[in-house]
């Protein structure tokens, strides 16, 4: 399983062409012959960029699911549209296209963050008025999601 760490600001040149951070880069490395998969993110107007790895368990996972009932194809449809394979050029670069760069409200200023398996690309205003604006229920949701209570065991 893959464990991006960091948060890192950079620029889109006119073309939505990004310099992958070096620190990023660094942790990419062994998947870059794979390539990468860039989507729509569900929740927020942000791009996902999932190593080929991931992307293929996720699919795994959406293959289960039967097509035969509407909820699931509608899902499926919405889940994946917009989704492109992408690399990272020699020199480190990766180009989002058109759509996906209206999709985002991408300007010029970026913020590439680790999520995990993957790294959201957030244009840099819309990001930190998301961070601003989740830190007040922060710790309430903290609370929710990883306070479970203490689990005593015994042998």
């Amino acid at each position: 399983m893959i464990n991006l760490i960091g948060t890192y600001e950079c620029k889109a040149d006119a073309k939505g062409r990004l310099m992958i951070p070096a620190a990023f880069k660094k942790q990419l490395l062994p998947m870059l012959k794979d390539g990468f998969v860039l989507k729509r993110a569900v929740f927020q107007t942000c791009l996902e960029l999932y190593p080929m790895s991931e992307w293929n368990l996720l699919m795994q996972k959406m293959n289960k699911l039967n097509r035969f009932k509407k909820k699931n194809n509608d899902f499926i449809r919405r889940f994946t549209a917009g989704v492109k394979v992408i690399e990272i050029d020699a020199t480190g670069r990766l180009l989002i296209p058109k759509d996906l760069v209206n999709f985002a409200g991408i300007t010029k200023e970026l913020v590439l963050s680790s999520a995990v398996n993957i790294i959201e690309i957030w244009d840099k205003d819309q990001y930190e008025k998301v961070i601003d604006d989740v830190a007040d229920d922060f710790a309430d949701l903290a609370e929710e999601v990883m306070g479970f209570d203490d689990e005593i065991t015994i042998d």
